[in-house]
């Protein structure tokens, strides 16, 4: 059979356009990854760990752009706003997952319902960490007792409103009847500078960026937001010890703009989870203080929802306001 010069055209702009030659030819250039945090956090190292095992899956750079602010929604606005070809990725966090848009009155950009999950990565221990010079207290119920000697005299810092630190404070406040004042930033690295200095005194932050100041004795941990005692210190008290119930873990996870191809979504997912279950992935991240988590897009999708309606509890009976 013959085929004209127009005709076998038309047959290539037609294969073009089928969703298997999309995914063939995905990327078609460096692929972009919003991590709505300043450098230097817990989603900072994390994201890039994952976006380096990308670029080399895809064979193209998969560069990290850190966007903070807000409490991460600024860079996850600006990830839901690209265009929707795959070229932008957006790395979500509890935060502007489910506790921002759990408040009700804070202005966002965008819609979680919205959003192309591809899947949760991370989960990480939140830890009461205090300045020794400023918190003479060195466990927990000696922290309860010097906050109730002391209300509104202690100062917490934390990564920004509606994280999942802030929420860590405001929960302990409300299960131990004590008062602090809340010191938000734009991201863990300038707030743990702050609270090495002295300038706040204490912090329930991720165990990633604390572990060398810890390991050199200029902060000191008093517990873990976790059911259990952790896996990277088991001699470390989970909170939950003293306060029953008391759980506040961070997590991450990845997603992508409303409208983005099922297919460039499925391949990245399924990449993303393979990496993820990797044994040397697991132990890179326990290494780090965090647990390597491989969940599927309705899977996520669930989990977020469960979040932010846990989370909306608290800040209700709280009256927890955004600024």
């Amino acid at each position: 059979m013959m085929f004209s010069r127009r005709g076998l055209a038309a047959a290539a702009l037609g294969l073009a356009a089928t969703p298997a030659f999309a995914q063939a030819s995905y990327p078609n250039g460096p692929v972009r990854i919003v991590i709505p945090f300043s450098p230097g956090g817990s989603a900072d190292v994390f994201g890039r760990l994952i976006a380096e095992h990308l670029g080399k899956t895809f064979g193209k750079p998969f560069v990290c752009e850190n966007v903070g602010g807000a409490g991460s929604t600024l860079g996850i606005g600006q990830a839901a706003r690209a265009n929707p070809d795959g070229q932008t990725i957006g790395f979500g966090s509890i935060s502007g997952l489910s506790i921002i848009p759990a408040f009700g009155n804070i202005q966002i950009t965008y819609k979680v319902e919205d959003l192309v999950l591809l899947g949760q990565v991370t989960a990480i221990p939140n830890v009461l960490a205090v300045n020794p010079n400023t918190i003479r207290a060195r466990s927990v119920p000696d922290l309860i007792t010097y906050l109730k000697a002391n209300p509104g005299k202690v100062t917490y810092g934390t990564p920004g409103v509606g994280t999942s630190q802030h929420l860590a404070a405001e929960l302990f406040q409300a299960m131990t009847g004590t008062s602090m004042v809340h010191v938000p930033y734009r991201g863990s690295g300038q707030m743990v500078v702050d609270l090495l200095s002295g300038a706040v005194d204490l912090s329930f932050d991720n165990i990633p960026l604390l572990i060398p100041y810890v390991a050199d004795k200029k902060l000191v941990l008093l517990g873990s937001a976790t059911k259990e005692r952790p896996a990277f210190d088991r001699n470390l008290p989970a909170i939950a010890e003293f306060l029953p119930g008391f759980e506040a873990v961070a997590w991450h996870g990845f997603f992508l703009p409303k409208g983005t191809p099922p297919e460039i979504a499925n391949r990245l997912s399924a990449t993303i989870i393979d990496f993820m279950k990797q044994p040397s992935t697991i132990a890179r991240f326990e290494e780090l203080g965090a647990t390597a988590v491989s969940t599927s897009p309705a899977e996520f999708t669930e989990f977020v929802r469960h979040e932010t309606a846990r989370w909306g509890r608290l800040i209700e009976e709280r009256k927890i306001q955004p600024n």
